[in-house]
């Protein structure tokens, strides 16, 4: 009984935390957008999160540089288990135009575990939202 309650209640009220690695800002405005009463991410549940020790999702935008690879693994770290990493925009799914840059490692996929990719560049806010409900329907 105590385990439906904590599904049922991860599923109505996820905290999402974003990172930013290094990219345009593009997918970060749009992310933005989604959370704009335009949008209304907060019918789903989803709270933007300031601390990694609070969050359930972590977003990720842009590609995975050599300066952001340490904050991004000690942020992952920080968040409490069960958590997921979703790769937002063209960039954090594969490195995208940034890819053969002396200093871009790739997609956040060569670092940590991702649970949904959201490609685009920059990838629309009804596209972010359709697959951050289909995460949680997963749940």
């Amino acid at each position: 009984m105590l385990d439906r309650v904590v599904r049922w209640a991860r599923k109505r009220s996820p905290w999402l935390l974003h990172y930013n690695s290094g990219g345009c800002n593009g997918c970060d405005i749009e992310l933005l957008d989604l959370l704009t009463p335009r949008y209304d991410a907060e019918q789903l549940g989803i709270l933007k999160e300031a601390s990694p020790r609070h969050a359930d999702l972590l977003i990720c935008t842009g590609p995975v540089t050599l300066k952001s690879r340490e904050p991004l693994l000690r942020i992952y770290a920080q968040m409490p288990e069960p958590k997921w990493v979703v790769a937002l925009g063209s960039c954090a799914c594969s490195g995208s135009v940034f890819r053969d840059c002396y200093h871009v490692m790739g997609g956040i996929d060569r670092l940590l575990p991702v649970a949904r990719y959201i490609p685009g560049c920059p990838c629309r806010p009804e596209a972010t939202a359709a697959a951050l409900k289909d995460l949680l329907e997963s749940l």
